[in-house]
């Protein structure tokens, strides 16, 4: 399957509104899709929103709503606690990977990138595109400050 395929109309027309004048940063174009409303959050509560709002360039493998709900009962409340900042922190940070990486610079290809959280992370674009267990569903939506890439499951790095 190619990856360009895994676009829907949505995320084509959400792209290209945001390229058409300046392109939003990431943190507006997750707020502005309508669907990260669990992402938003947990950013905001991280206090990480300054950092997603920065010059970058970043990666943001984004969870989408969807992916968040597949999570167990209780995990998303129990992260937002202040108590698990630093928890929450990580696994947000899990999913961002420094620079701007494109599908079509990698389609065809396996590999490890280091995570801004500091650990490794396997990207598959082989049949599609992945990152550990989690598939992108809506590729290359460009930002001001990077690129997101939205994906199916929320990825928790290895303790």
């Amino acid at each position: 399957m190619n990856v360009m395929k895994s676009f829907t109309a949505g995320a084509v027309a959400l792209a290209f509104s945001m390229s058409v004048a300046t392109a939003a940063d990431i943190v507006d174009t997750a707020v502005a899709a309508g669907s990260f409303t669990t992402l938003v959050t947990a950013v905001k509560a991280a206090g990480l929103v300054d950092t997603l709002k920065g010059a970058g360039p970043f990666t943001v493998f984004a969870p989408d709503d969807a992916a968040f709900a597949k999570l167990p009962a209780g995990t998303v409340e129990n992260l937002l606690k202040p108590e698990n900042k630093s928890k929450l922190v990580a696994i947000l940070n899990y999913h961002v990977v420094p620079g701007k990486v494109m599908s079509k610079d990698i389609v065809g290809k396996k590999m490890t990138v280091k995570t801004v959280e500091g650990m490794q992370a396997s990207i598959d674009a082989t049949n599609g595109l992945s990152i550990d267990n989690a598939k992108v569903v809506k590729a290359d939506i460009e930002t001001s400050n990077g690129v997101i890439h939205v994906i199916d499951t929320v990825i928790i790095p290895k303790e």
